[in-house]
């Protein structure tokens, strides 16, 4: 029996969508994390450690936004806290991991083995189970840290030289990684989710021949074990992965989702190759945490319109940040799901919002580089992470020569050094006003290259 608007439920219409079949419109996931918590005035730490709290909050954001899916839990840490990393919790962001045991000279067979008691695994599995029972019409996303951020976890930033230096480990690693991927997919797929999202946003620091080398071998293996569960499967990276995008889609996902810093159109192309469907990539803190309601219906809009009406789905580029405007996100329900809206938004004019470019003409010093990371912020964001930790590390042998900044777009000093700095992606490296670094985490001697040049330059060696 075909589907039609009166019968559609969202569970359809997102495992149609993904097959690239003609849905009654597109469907809409906003990806709530740590938000839930805000919603029911819980701090983030707090939040994901109480299944019953995520549970309400899926539920507060379910009744407030009327989503086709909705993550359950939106935290990159859960299995790597398992495994023995310890976490640094903050109250409005997810934890953020400052352990690495594999750096720290532990083996892999040291590690503590996976189960579903470990960790926070069991409050993630509960609260899939219950909200399962709870929202039947609605598909539940099960998200896992995909196999190269857990690698990043486990072994520090090590990786990136043990994949050119010692390729077998990388390898060996890997592998271990993708068997944990598939047992967290496993017991998520078991607990009633429908789409297994693999989240894996250290990807987007590495280039196309590493991936494929390291990467893909395993993810592919997942996202076939989850199509022979008759499951649904979507690749989800942030940063500025375009690089990469051709690469995930081979990797045979029923979806990719990327976040702004990817053209829409150049993905939906990719997608249309490959026969797969896309997501994304509304802005996350410049409209929908930062604008204005219109602002927000405006772009939400335009994104529909760039993402077409086949096999796309359209989302935030990221977890959204944990104080988004409630009014914002039911602006984008309501030209998603209204058409009326939609035609009249149309013939609205988008006020343009023009900021004084900020003078920096004094922030460049005789005695000192000053090294600028912008970020969308690195207490939540993995690749913002590792490259404000890479600069950090490699300014500390010059001491007060070098000055090393982190700028976060998620307010709106960061925004302006942005816009002064003419940064386009995040998370960028900038030195002395120069971008060097954009969304590539370089190895130890390239930036150590980079700060003696600038030092050179000023007699500072």
């Amino acid at each position: 029996m075909s589907e039609n608007q009166e019968t559609m439920t969202g569970k359809t219409r997102i495992q149609m969508a993904m097959r690239r079949k003609k849905t009654d419109r597109v469907p809409w996931v906003p990806f709530v994390g740590v938000h839930g918590g805000y919603l029911v005035d819980m701090p983030a730490d707090d939040y994901l450690r109480d299944s019953n709290a995520i549970i309400a909050g899926v539920d507060k954001a379910i009744d407030l936004y009327q989503p086709d899916g909705i993550p359950v839990v939106f935290d990159l840490q859960v299995e790597a806290e398992a495994l023995g990393c310890h976490l640094q919790w903050a109250k409005d962001n997810p934890p953020a991991v400052v352990s690495h045991p594999l750096a720290d000279g532990i083996g892999i067979a040291d590690l503590p083995e996976l189960n579903p008691g470990s960790g926070r695994i069991p409050v993630c599995m509960e609260a899939t189970s219950i909200l399962r029972k709870k929202h039947p019409d609605i598909a539940l996303y099960g998200l896992i840290t995909g196999p190269f951020t857990l690698a990043l976890h486990l072994a520090g930033t090590n990786i990136f030289m043990q994949m050119m230096e010692s390729p077998d480990e990388a390898h060996t690693l890997m592998e271990y990684c993708h068997g944990i991927s598939c047992n967290m997919a496993s017991w998520y797929m078991e607990a009633g989710c429908d789409v297994i999202a693999v989240v894996d946003p250290m990807t987007s620091q590495i280039d196309p021949a590493s991936f494929e080398m390291f990467v893909a071998p395993a993810v592919t293996k997942l996202f076939d074990m989850v199509r022979d569960r008759n499951k649904l499967s979507s690749f989800f990276v942030c940063g500025f992965a375009q690089q990469n995008v051709p690469a995930m889609a081979a990797c045979k996902p029923n979806n990719v989702s990327i976040d702004e810093n990817i053209p829409l159109s150049f993905v939906r192309e990719t997608a249309e190759e490959h026969q797969i469907s896309f997501g994304g990539n509304l802005k996350l803190t410049s409209v929908l945490s930062m604008g204005s309601t219109k602002e927000v219906e405006m772009h939400t809009l335009e994104t529909l319109e760039e993402g077409g009406d086949t096999g796309f789905i359209l989302a935030p580029g990221c977890d959204l940040v944990m104080e988004t405007p409630i009014e914002n996100l039911q602006a984008v329900t309501r030209v998603v799901s209204d058409p009326y809206h939609r035609e009249f938004v149309k013939t609205l004019q988008a006020a343009p919002v023009i900021e004084e470019v900020q003078d920096l003409s004094e922030r460049w010093q005789d005695d000192k580089v000053i090294i600028d990371v912008i970020t969308l912020d690195a207490s939540s964001c993995a690749p913002c992470q590792y490259m404000v930790e890479a600069m950090e590390l490699a300014s500390r042998p010059y001491g007060n020569k070098l000055q090393c900044n982190e700028f976060s777009i998620k307010n709106k000093e960061g925004l302006r050094m942005m816009k002064a700095l003419g940064v386009k992606n995040v998370p960028v490296t900038v030195m002395d006003g120069e971008i060097l670094f954009v969304s590539q985490i370089p190895p130890a001697r390239e930036i150590e290259k980079a700060i003696q040049k600038k030092l050179a330059a000023k007699n500072l060696l």
